[in-house]
């Protein structure tokens, strides 16, 4: 599905837990996730670290959506 939004020529960014499917499903610009039950958090965390954590990897996905590409790339946070 990513490839065909790109091909639509819409940007995707897509953030996931596994980067190696990422790169099988041919996601052009990929974030790593946190951990496979809570990618986008850690609710182990005060609430306030969880809340930078998490603005952190969207920050770091709205980045990678403006950034060109011409290859896979995984955008560490």
């Amino acid at each position: 599905m990513v490839k065909e939004i790109e091909r639509a020529g819409i940007p995707v960014v897509h953030i996931c837990t596994v980067t190696p499917i990422s790169m099988t499903v041919g996601a052009n610009r990929i974030v790593p996730a946190i951990a496979i039950p809570h990618p986008l958090g850690n609710p182990e965390l005060p609430a306030d670290e969880e809340y930078a954590l998490r603005r952190k990897l969207v920050d770091k996905a709205l980045e990678a959506l403006s950034t060109e590409v011409d290859d896979q790339t995984i955008f560490e946070v």
